[in-house]
């Protein structure tokens, strides 16, 4: 059965197939090529758009469904690399070149949600995820500091690679996970009771438990990427049925059942950096890799990034 979409589906179990996994388009479609690093997509339901993060060009970008347009969306974006939608829909950006987190809101100024940690500045936020309460959870490795290409040379201030938390009464930035090399993408379980964490540095996924105060464990090792050949973990997402899918860097895209196992993969032409779910019926993923924007109709439907079952409203920013 794997045999017979070569071009992009390859499965090592059989509930790859039996799970709807290689249902849906045949190959890849390009949507867009001509970035130098394309990161961070985010689809925003209310404006059937795609916006997603070109960091070394300093820009954001959108890409339109109902017109195939693609358009600048904003440009000196702080070497803008992941992006997510808070509980009313308003854009949760992680700018490495300006060391902070910021939100777009619905009139389109920004607001500074995070840009230091007790007095010291952040070293590159890098993604971020939205839990129920509000509140706001972001990795922070150094790739935005080690050079100019996706950021700006510096030192870091704090000395390691952390994951936080910022409070959405208060906005106190807390420290919820550290011992990380290069923590990157995050995702929520649907009962938010589990925190999956990516840690390029380590090629591992890492899943915590999250505590009733807002802390978490250590955490055990979900995945390892040096179970295949290139893989190098980045951004991850779940679907609707609790499979995990992750950008796998030259190893394309991995899906992983609840249970840890490696189902599949799509086979992706460049480097798989990050994926977000979209469209109408949020079945449509949609892949960063490197120069291009690739999207797959699939079988399988995905989670909001908003949150489990929730979709919100975004106004697209004045001008």
């Amino acid at each position: 059965m794997a045999s017979e979409r070569p071009a992009l589906y390859e499965m090592f179990d059989d509930r790859f197939r039996t799970g709807r996994c290689m249902n849906g388009d045949g190959g890849l479609e390009v949507l867009h090529t001509g970035s130098r690093w394309a990161e961070g997509p985010v689809y925003v339901p209310a404006w059937r758009q795609l916006v997603w993060s070109d960091i070394p060009n300093d820009r954001l970008l959108r890409w339109d469904e109902e017109t195939g347009a693609v358009a600048v969306f904003r440009r000196s974006a702080g070497h803008t690399n992941g992006n997510t939608l808070d509980r009313e829909g308003r854009l949760i950006t992680c700018e490495q070149g300006n060391r902070r987190v910021t939100r777009t809101e619905h009139d389109g100024t920004v607001t500074v949600l995070a840009d230091r940690w007790q007095g010291k500045r952040l070293n590159s936020p890098n993604d971020a995820a939205v839990k129920s309460d509000g509140s706001i959870w972001f990795s922070d490795p150094d790739y935005g500091i080690t050079s100019d290409y996706e950021g700006h040379l510096a030192d870091s201030e704090i000395g390691a690679n952390n994951v936080y938390r910022v409070d959405p009464a208060s906005g106190e930035v807390r420290l919820v996970a550290d011992g990380f090399r290069g923590p990157n993408g995050l995702v929520f379980s649907a009962d938010e009771k589990r925190l999956f964490v990516s840690d390029s540095g380590a090629n591992l996924i890492r899943v915590l438990d999250v505590r009733d105060d807002g802390t978490l464990s250590d955490g055990e090792v979900f995945a390892e990427g040096g179970a295949r050949r290139n893989a190098n973990f980045d951004n991850i997402r779940f679907d609707a049925d609790g499979r995990l899918w992750a950008a796998a860097m030259d190893d394309g895209v991995h899906c992983y059942d609840p249970d840890g196992t490696l189902l599949g993969r799509l086979v992706v032409p460049q480097t798989a950096a990050n994926i977000a779910w979209g469209g109408a019926k949020r079945n449509r993923l949609f892949i960063t890799a490197r120069t291009t924007l690739y999207s797959v109709v699939m079988g399988v439907t995905g989670t909001h990034q908003t949150g489990p079952g929730r979709r919100r409203r975004l106004d697209a920013p004045a001008g």
